[in-house]
């Protein structure tokens, strides 16, 4: 071996030494992150953060809703920047081609013939503080009634309302 190629494997490995994996430590399974401590604009520890997520979108990301993924990467990433639990508040309104994540697993069967995919992860948030409205105008234009939607979501009058209401209350809008 040669030592341009002794250098060349020296680096390699120093390389892989620090590569870090991809991690899921509040919500696990969904949302991965790599944490890089000398990345710029870090969340700040002592800072509170308000976050609504506007989820209205049927896309998806690793097999669930994509809105309720990124809730999830969030609270990941601001855990591994060791923010406290109780710096963060997380509020989703759920809406439009979106609503249908908030079927309870029997409501969801009956209508796709498939078990609710987002269960998992509406569960995690739930018990992790974050706050689920779904609109009830968009549940009423799809014929779903309160008792079909997963008890860890909440029927606001609106998506609107729910929008409106928390950036009045400081919540920043997460699109």
């Amino acid at each position: 071996m040669n030592i341009r190629s002794f250098f060349i494997l020296v680096l390699f490995s120093l390389g892989n030494i620090n590569a870090q994996d991809w991690q899921t430590p509040v919500i696990q399974g969904y949302g991965e992150v790599k944490y890089f401590d000398k990345a710029a604009v870090q969340p700040n520890p002592k800072s509170e953060y308000k976050l609504l997520f506007d989820i209205k979108s049927e896309a998806e990301k690793s097999g669930v809703n994509k809105g309720l993924w990124i809730m999830a990467r969030t609270l990941n990433l601001f855990s591994l920047a060791k923010v406290p639990s109780k710096n963060i508040t997380l509020v989703a309104s759920i809406h439009g081609d979106a609503t249908y994540i908030a079927l309870s697993d029997s409501s969801y069967r009956k209508k796709f013939g498939t078990p609710n995919p987002n269960l998992d992860i509406i569960e995690q948030l739930k018990n992790k503080g974050v706050n689920l409205y779904v609109c009830s105008q968009a549940t009423a234009a799809r014929e779903i009634e309160v008792e079909m939607i997963h008890p860890d979501i909440t029927p606001a009058i609106s998506g609107l309302s729910v929008l409106a209401s928390y950036q009045m209350k400081g919540f920043i809008l997460m699109p």
